[in-house]
């Protein structure tokens, strides 16, 4: 994104800030949840009439008409047969998104019929915008998600339920999240105290001068003083040295001395890595409480914070959304949350991972509120996951939130240490650009998304037939091509950081049945891969 426009969104910003930071929190949380759940039907009927029906030109508006479903057809069968049954009959009948076609990386063909679409047509025309957060791209405009100042509000409803299941009111909270463009850690420091959480650090992992940074850094800086102008309690970031989380963990481990215990709220592989530094160094965060989102949480991951002592809770939060689900603390095992039934509705289907050989459970969300910033009904986000009922005598489960989603996995985003990438994207860096840059062709590239010993590593694997290249140089060209797409910006200066990405020179590797694929992700690949012979002939 170029400079000025970058000063135009973060103007505009300011005023949403501003706003937000003035606006008291929701007196009674649980009655207004117990509300939204009971009128999750109608309130899903009410904005599908004012967003879609009343629209001609939201896409969602052709699908339903050549699907043959008037407004009147929907009320009953919502009415008759209820929310969830009525989105697997509109899915059957070819009303939903896939995550390509949501980015406008697909075009939307149905029955034959393509259908436009934009940046803006899915957009809540009765939601006024207040915060922005666009993923990064420093050559690409990246894609605008805008949530109201009462999407916030209602959001952290959700975050003051969570401090109260967990017990973590009165620790000292430790945010370990990003700088904008993501809102994350803005969001914290803004309305930290309305969660009832009390934030005393957040750590960022970018704000240096070297790279993309700099600017954003300052705009960071500006909507704190902002939110501090407007009476908030804001926190400003502390930047890390690169590929050091050990600030973190001695902070938290000194705390724990001074008889305080910590909440730290971040992504998965950087919250890792903390743990690990604390394990290497000898220091004590035992009883610290992990809450943790942005990538799949591991087996592994989970088990790198038990050892440090922590208790790990996940979260799932979508950017088109917000948070999808929280655990409990009877969520123990696995990557599991409560489904946020009155915020949005969720389905699955059965379907081949695009970039591997695997069949997933593919999730499809459906908004809901009046304050949605989009109107999406069968959106796909290229993750995927169970859902099933549960029976828990936690608050959430006590306020009706009556149904999990375990097991979740993205298996077309390359979402490692909390960035996403769509798919597609790194496969046109992969195939198109690093061979047109330094040699080769296509197949040459590969890049295997794995478990590090304490964070989630890109592997990017180079065949030697792609000539004599040495491993920085690949390393840094893939993370500079990255900043030409959706979110790259943001992940290149985050992986570089954490020196999440390794060059091998060595044959990409193969599926069980011979393919060679140009990406592998945790979250699509069930099966081990494995290096092909070598053709001697092909060198």
């Amino acid at each position: 994104m170029r400079l000025p426009a970058e000063i135009r969104r973060y103007s505009r910003m300011m005023l949403g800030v501003f706003e937000l930071a003035r606006t008291p929190a929701i007196a009674d949380p649980e009655q207004t949840l117990r509300r939204n759940l009971e009128n999750r039907a109608a309130n899903f009927l009410d904005l599908v009439a004012r967003a879609v029906y009343a629209n001609p030109e939201n896409p969602y508006h052709k699908m339903l008409r050549l699907a043959q479903c008037e407004y009147r057809d929907m009320e009953r069968a919502v009415q008759r047969d209820g929310l969830e049954p009525t989105l697997v009959e509109l899915l059957r009948a070819g009303v939903y998104l896939t995550h390509d076609e949501l980015k406008g990386k697909a075009p939307i063909v149905r029955s034959g019929e393509l259908i436009s679409a934009g940046e803006h047509s899915y957009d809540n025309p009765s939601t006024p915008a207040g915060i922005e957060t666009r993923s990064g791209g420093s050559r690409s405009k990246g894609t605008l998600t805008q949530h109201s100042v009462a999407a916030q509000i209602h959001w952290e409803q959700y975050q003051r339920l969570l401090a109260r299941e967990l017990g973590i009111q009165h620790d000292a909270f430790v945010a370990l999240l990003p700088i904008l463009p993501s809102i994350s850690g803005l969001m914290v420091s803004l309305r930290g105290a309305q969660y009832d959480w009390q934030v005393e650090k957040w750590y960022a992992l970018s704000g240096n001068q070297r790279d993309y940074a700099h600017s954003r850094a300052a705009a960071t800086r500006a909507m704190i003083l902002i939110g501090k102008m407007a009476g908030a309690p804001c926190t400003f970031p502390t930047y890390l040295p690169e590929n050091d989380f050990s600030p973190v963990a001695e902070y938290i481990a000194r705390r724990k001395i001074a008889g305080k215990r910590c909440c730290l709220g971040g992504f998965v592989s950087p919250a890792v890595r903390v743990a690990a530094a604390a394990i290497e160094r000898g220091w004590d965060i035992s009883g610290t409480v992990f809450s943790v989102g942005g990538e799949a949480l591991t087996p592994a991951k989970r088990a790198t914070m038990e050892a440090a002592g922590g208790e790990v809770y996940p979260f799932y939060a979508i950017v088109e959304f917000g948070p999808v689900g929280y655990a409990c603390r009877r969520m123990k095992t696995g990557n599991c949350v409560h489904l946020f039934e009155d915020l949005v509705a969720a389905i699955s289907r059965k379907r081949l991972a695009p970039l591997s050989e695997t069949e997933v459970d593919s999730l499809l969300f459906t908004t809901l509120t009046p304050f949605a910033s989009r109107a999406l009904i069968n959106a796909e986000m290229d993750d995927s996951g169970i859902i099933e009922k549960v029976n828990c005598d936690c608050l959430f489960g006590q306020l009706g939130y009556g149904r999990q989603i375990r097991d979740i996995a993205s298996y077309g985003k390359l979402t490692g240490q909390g960035m996403t990438l769509a798919g597609t994207d790194v496969v046109r860096v992969l195939e198109e650009t690093l061979p047109r840059r330094l040699g080769g062709s296509a197949g040459d590239y590969q890049l295997v998304e794995e478990e590090g010993p304490a964070q989630t590593v890109m592997t990017l694997r180079v065949s030697p037939r792609a000539g004599r290249l040495r491993p920085d140089e690949v390393r840094e060209c893939f993370l500079e091509e990255l900043k030409a797409h959706r979110g790259g910006t943001v992940a290149a200066s985050t992986w570089r950081h954490a020196e999440g990405v390794k060059v091998i020179i060595a044959e990409p590797l193969a599926t069980p049945t011979g393919k060679v694929l140009p990406l592998h992700l945790l979250g699509a690949r069930k099966s081990d891969l494995k290096a092909p012979a070598l053709n001697f002939a092909a060198y």
